[in-house]
């Protein structure tokens, strides 16, 4: 079978009280499931990257789905959620939102992969401010950090863009900034780069026309 027949596809557990965490179980359905001859990759966003081939693809989807897995694209993608372990408790620290923001923002096309981190309070255990796009829940307001970069030597903190949304302005806001990104990205142009080239004033303008 030659590698034109194969596709990565993206395994992350399930968002849910204490984190987002593969059980033992899983990871033994995951290997059954692919097969032994896949090959499996850890990536920086907490995702399995398993190469299956395209044949399966759906067949292979649909199973891993049965175990509690979301299965995503690979690659050029807004990833899926990269969440706190929602240590205040799970209404408290807004398990439900951080559920609905996943489900709208992973596997989105984007000209490079773009990270997004969610914290259910200030202590930021998820370290939203070092992402592509940072969401903490604040009481009951949601604020949002954009232009988090935590590789290389220049590390460099996410700015925030957004104070005080309801968590109906809050979805549709950060859709807005990831389809902005989409719109207006130069070629393969790194996240904050471009956060930095169209200026933080510029975004936050955007962001309340389309709230």
């Amino acid at each position: 079978m030659g590698m034109e027949d194969k596709i990565k596809i993206a395994i992350s557990p399930a968002i849910q009280l204490g984190g987002s965490l593969f059980t033992p179980e899983q990871l033994v359905k995951i290997g059954e499931i692919i097969g032994p001859d896949s090959k499996v990759e850890m990536t920086p966003f907490k995702q399995l990257y398993a190469e299956v081939s395209i044949e399966q693809r759906d067949q292979i989807k649909n199973e891993l789905e049965d175990h509690g897995l979301e299965i995503n694209p690979a690659g050029f993608v807004t990833k899926s959620l990269i969440a706190c372990n929602f240590c205040r408790g799970a209404e408290e620290a807004g398990l439900e939102t951080a559920k609905n923001l996943n489900q709208a923002i992973s596997g989105i096309d984007t000209p490079t992969p773009l990270k997004i981190g969610y914290a259910g309070c200030a202590l930021g255990t998820s370290e939203p401010l070092i992402k592509d796009i940072g969401v903490v829940k604040m009481r009951d307001k949601f604020d949002i950090y954009v232009g988090g970069e935590s590789k290389g030597l220049k590390t460099s903190f996410a700015m925030l863009l957004s104070s005080g949304l309801t968590e109906d302005q809050l979805i549709p806001s950060v859709t807005a900034i990831i389809e902005y990104y989409k719109m207006h990205a130069k070629g393969k142009e790194k996240f904050s780069k471009f956060v930095n080239r169209m200026t933080l004033e510029n975004l936050k303008a955007m962001t309340l026309e389309r709230g």
